[in-house]
């Protein structure tokens, strides 16, 4: 708890069980109107008062010990983001309850966004109404983020012919149009002005407005990413990219705005552009509010970019999130429509289900852990679902987790009587860019073991 940051207490994403705090330490630093003597209680109401942003962030927090020796812990989930807390005993803001990323770099946020930007996907922040954040912006995501989003935009607009009609008055030498008189009665007694006519025309031109707004938010962004602000290994590539634009932007001048205005007849490509230019152009404006990022999302692309490079290598061929259509016309309320596993390899006659899980698994290998057990096993029962639309006695799928290094490992089933075998390829991947390359050779050489190996044994 460092209080002259506004936060309360930090822990990775995907964390079992939190060290405890005692409840007599929260007592003296935070909670100081409470009975020690009932600390518990006050934990309770503490983990009460909470609850809805706990929930937001995907946090469970539970006590242990009672009365004076009681304490909390907690455990997080795929998602990493801040929430403000209150204390229980006066229900006042005490600091932020910050969930970082499971990365080593110094920047919280620098392999994020080297991911991202190698996926060509962006995923953005999810945020909802609360407290402004105690940490103001220490622990939000950084402008960076959205810049380099709106990049990415820019570049897809600068490719189209964004043209509006737009009102100007124009010098004509013929009284056509919409006259300015007032304005020529002023004027045609110089005589070099006499055929000179001040009129308004609608001209259809890419030097509007709304692209002289894009502009000036086009300005901020690369003040931002060429700043200290950003991290070298984001501010070199993106600097190629920037050259490319001030040299299609050059005669466009920027205009100042607080907010573009977003219309029904805008293409997709514009209100994109639009969107990401109005959430830059308030990022100053608010000190924040509770935010989240769903990481199991970006960590299910990231494991199908790999077996799409795989794919590419082998000769095969890579389907992402294929749906699997349930026929059945009877269906109840909670009836699935269809299965949708994360990817499936086709190489010859080889059919082989992906399926990636961003759980917490590979990082407690050894702890006795009833929950972690329980979702292994649901996650082993989807696997094994999947692989049951290849109609081969020798099935194979992958369960994909994140790890702190590179591994991968069996998990045989045979049924001999009937001469059926399926098997499960546990992936452990760090969650890396750097580690894409180790995880794509450690993949095929498996691959090429199974494809040598086929049919399994039983």
């Amino acid at each position: 708890m460092t209080k002259d940051q506004g936060l309360f207490h930090e822990i990775p994403c995907l964390t079992e069980r939190s060290s405890t705090i005692s409840g007599k330490e929260l007592q003296k630093k935070v909670f100081k109107g409470a009975d020690k003597r009932i600390i518990g209680l006050y934990l309770q109401k503490f983990i009460q008062y909470n609850s809805e942003l706990f929930s937001f962030l995907g946090i469970e927090a539970k006590i242990e010990g009672s009365d004076l020796n009681a304490s909390i812990f907690f455990k997080t989930s795929e998602f990493i983001g801040t929430i403000p807390l209150r204390a229980p005993d006066t229900g006042k803001q005490i600091g932020d309850f910050v969930v970082s990323p499971r990365f080593t770099g110094t920047n919280r946020f620098e392999e994020y966004v080297e991911i991202l930007d190698l996926l060509g996907d962006e995923i953005s922040p999810e945020f909802i109404e609360s407290l402004p954040l105690a940490s103001k912006r220490a622990f939000r995501p950084p402008l960076y983020l959205e810049a380099i989003k709106f990049i990415s935009a820019l570049e897809k607009l600068a490719k189209q012919h964004w043209r509006k009609f737009d009102n100007k008055e124009i010098q004509s030498y013929q009284p056509s149009g919409q006259v300015n008189w007032n304005k020529y009665a002023n004027h045609s007694f110089k005589v070099e002005q006499r055929l000179v006519y001040p009129t308004r025309k609608n001209l259809l031109s890419e030097f509007h407005s709304e692209f002289s707004e894009i502009r000036y938010v086009y300005d901020l962004c690369k003040s931002e990413l060429l700043s200290s602000n950003t991290p070298i290994s984001i501010r070199t590539p993106i600097s190629k990219r920037i050259s490319f634009l001030d040299e299609r932007l050059y005669f466009h001048k920027p205009k100042i705005t607080s907010k573009i205005q977003i219309k029904n007849a805008d293409g997709v490509t514009i209100k994109e552009a639009k969107q990401i230019a109005n959430r830059i152009l308030n990022f100053n404006l608010i000190d924040g509010t509770a935010w989240r990022v769903d990481f199991a999302d970006v960590f299910e692309k990231f494991i199908q970019y790999i077996f799409k490079e795989v794919a590419k290598s082998i000769g095969g061929k890579f389907n992402p999130n294929l749906k699997i259509y349930s026929n059945t016309k009877k269906r109840f309320q909670w009836s699935l429509n269809n299965l949708e596993p994360d990817g499936v390899l086709l190489k010859d006659d080889q059919v082989m289900f992906i399926d990636a899980k961003y759980k917490s698994h590979l990082y407690n290998k050894f702890d006795q852990n009833e929950n972690l057990k329980e979702e292994h096993r649901k996650d082993l029962h989807q696997i094994l679902a999947y692989s049951s639309f290849n109609n081969v006695n020798q099935k194979v799928g992958f369960l994909c987790y994140p790890s702190n290094k590179l591994e991968v490992s069996h998990i045989d089933y045979s049924f001999s009587q009937m001469n059926f075998s399926n098997r499960v390829v546990m992936v452990g991947v760090p969650f890396k860019k750097e580690a894409i390359q180790k995880a794509k050779e450690a993949l095929i050489e498996e691959f090429e073991k199974i494809a040598s190996a086929y049919p399994f044994p039983t």
